[in-house]
C-alpha cells in the first residue's frame, strides 16, 4: 500500500530528493537538460486533480477503486516544439491503457487533448508501448513498434524508460532502449508544437504511474 496525498508528503519529499539527486548525476555533462516534475507537486501541470496526484515521487494517473469515465490528461503549462523527452512509466491495476502526449492541445470545451501520443500498455495482449497513435485528429496509429522487440525488454508490471525525440517532422520513440517508432510526418500543416501530456484512458479501473520527467530542448 503507498501513502499518498497529505499523508504522503514527506515521503514524497525525501523521494524527491532522491529523484533530484539521480537526475543530476544522470544529465552531469549534458546541457540543457529541465526537470518538468519536482517529484512532491503538479506545479507547472493543469488538470482534473480527482484523477491525478503525487505519491511516492510519481505522478499518478487514475484510480484503482472505480471504473475511469472517459480520458483524462495532466498536461504541462508550457508548449514545446523540438525536443528530447525522457521518463518513467508503470501500469498498475486491470486498465492497462494510457499514454504520453506530445505536440498537443487542449479541445475546448472537452477532456480530450488533440495530438501525437505516445502509447502505453496493451491492446488484446499485444504490447503496445511505443507505439505512436494520433488522438483526437486521425485517431489511428501513425506507426507500430515491433511486438516481439518490445516483449523482450517490456517489465510488464515494472518500470519502464520512455525516449521521445521530436526535431521538424520527424519522431522517433524508445521503449527500454529499444527504438519502436522512426516517423517523418507528411503533413506540413500539423502543428510540431504544443503541451506535454499524461493520460489514464477510460475504462477499467487503473493507475498510471510517471516519474523522472525530463525535456532537452532541441
Amino acid at each position: 500500500m503507498h501513502r499518498c496525498g497529505i499523508w504522503g508528503l514527506a515521503l514524497a519529499a525525501a523521494l524527491a530528493g532522491a529523484v533530484n539527486n539521480r537526475l543530476d548525476a544522470e544529465t552531469s555533462g549534458e546541457q540543457g537538460w529541465r526537470t518538468l516534475f519536482d517529484g512532491r507537486s503538479l506545479a507547472g501541470w493543469e488538470g482534473n486533480l480527482q484523477y491525478f496526484r503525487v505519491c511516492d515521487g510519481a505522478i499518478v494517473a487514475g484510480t484503482l477503486k472505480a471504473r475511469i469515465p472517459h480520458n483524462e490528461f495532466l498536461c504541462t503549462k508550457h508548449e514545446f516544439e523540438d525536443f528530447e523527452l525522457r521518463l518513467e512509466a508503470r501500469l498498475v491495476g486491470t486498465g492497462r491503457n494510457a499514454g504520453v502526449q506530445f505536440r498537443s492541445r487542449r479541445i475546448p470545451g472537452s477532456h480530450e487533448v488533440r495530438g501525437y501520443q505516445c502509447d502505453i500498455g496493451e491492446m488484446n495482449g499485444t504490447p503496445i508501448w511505443g507505439w505512436l497513435y494520433d488522438e483526437s485528429r486521425r485517431r489511428k496509429f501513425l506507426q507500430q513498434g515491433d511486438t516481439e522487440a518490445i516483449r523482450r525488454v517490456l517489465k510488464r508490471d515494472g518500470w519502464n524508460e520512455l525516449r521521445i525525440r521530436c526535431r521538424g517532422p520527424r519522431i522517433q520513440i524508445w521503449v527500454n532502449g529499444v527504438r519502436t517508432v522512426d516517423y517523418v510526418e507528411p503533413d506540413p500543416d500539423i502543428s510540431r508544437r504544443g503541451v506535454i501530456g499524461l493520460q489514464i484512458h477510460g475504462g477499467p479501473p487503473a493507475e498510471a504511474w510517471y516519474r523522472n520527467i525530463r525535456l532537452r530542448p532541441l
